[in-house]
């Protein structure tokens, strides 16, 4: 399973962007996504998580401004991100569970990451 990310830039605070995140390759299922992100000299840090039936969970500094979805009949997720805050600037970085075949085991999948940059 490969994860592709896109959709950073260089965008001014209160602005938005969209991120997306595709999987391929052989895939079984993927049961959650996630979205982390990782400042210059900071530690990765989750963002934002979605299950295959659609439970969200959000880090307490995106609530309400950011939003995770799927399209799983395309294996992509996508990070809506409103109100930009210079705060958010940060490589982020997809994440998945997936199985590629019914009898695999459930394994953990990254993709390579996005620059996000969002100036004062």
């Amino acid at each position: 399973v490969q994860l592709q990310a896109s959709g950073g830039g260089l965008v001014q605070a209160g602005g938005s962007l969209r991120l997306s995140c595709a999987a391929s390759g052989t895939i079984f299922s993927i049961d959650t996504w996630g979205w982390y992100r990782q400042a210059p000299g900071g530690q990765r840090e989750l963002v934002a998580t979605i299950t295959s039936g659609g439970t969200t969970d959000y880090a307490d500094s995106v609530k309400g401004r950011f939003t995770i979805s799927t399209d799983n009949a395309k294996n992509t997720v996508f990070l809506q991100m409103n109100s930009l805050k210079p705060e958010d600037t940060a490589v982020y970085l997809c994440n998945c569970y997936a199985k590629s075949r019914r009898w695999s085991t459930r394994n953990n999948y990254w993709g390579q990451g996005t620059q996000v940059t969002v100036s004062s």
